[in-house]
């Protein structure tokens, strides 16, 4: 007689915990990828991202200009994409779909405006000019910082969140339903009345109830 090998055949139960770890995990890292990107951007945008001097009276001021002092659209949109990643969690299907595009695209604007702000002077000419009283003064001896740099990988990690939410968010769990509000009245379950407890009997009366019945 042959012999007969036993094919072991998957568990339902064993693949569905397969498939809530993957999400769990899923979700774990948007969330730390998301708070992570966000926070980088703030914090990368109110540092000094560009240095220069301004000639005045024969000498010469430094000057410096920070992150926002550039542009401010990096900040705006870390700010954007961490109401996106709380509102993940608020909506559901199309809506989660939504709100998950707007945080890749936050992600996406904040490093491409902070890449884009890397290697410009106009803030510091704006400082200039104010510094020395000369509408036409520039900046002299540009240089440059690697916070702008820092700010665009605060925005890629934005963005990973964002493409995370795409692809697993579907099977992200959702806000309870204990806590959405829908306008309906609940119904209060109430205690039935010990008439040994004197409290029991104190709060019937308060709500108008006959404690005897």
């Amino acid at each position: 007689m042959g012999c007969v090998t036993a094919v072991p055949v998957p568990q339902p139960r064993a693949a569905a915990a397969t498939a809530a770890m993957s999400s769990r995990r899923s979700l774990a890292a948007a969330l730390f990828l998301g708070a992570a990107g966000a926070t980088v951007v703030l914090l990368a945008a109110g540092r000094t991202w560009a240095e220069g001097t301004a000639s005045v009276g024969g000498g010469s001021v430094s000057l410096e200009a920070s992150g926002s002092d550039v542009t401010g659209v990096p900040t705006a949109l870390a700010i954007v994409g961490l109401a996106a990643l709380v509102a993940l969690f608020a909506v559901r299907r199309a809506g989660r779909l939504l709100v998950a595009v707007l945080l890749s695209l936050s992600g996406v604007g904040a490093a491409t405006a902070a890449l884009l702000g890397a290697s410009g002077s106009g803030a510091l000419d704006e400082r200039a000019a104010r510094t020395t009283g000369d509408a036409a003064a520039t900046v002299d001896a540009l240089t440059h910082t690697l916070w702008p740099y820092v700010t665009a990988g605060g925005g890629v990690l934005l963005l990973l969140a964002g493409f995370l939410a795409l692809r697993y968010g579907r099977g992200w769990p959702s806000m309870s339903g204990r806590y959405e509000r829908d306008g309906t009245p609940r119904a209060r379950k109430e205690r039935p009345v010990d008439p040994d407890r004197p409290e029991d009997l104190w709060k019937a009366l308060d709500r108008g109830e006959d404690p005897t019945r």
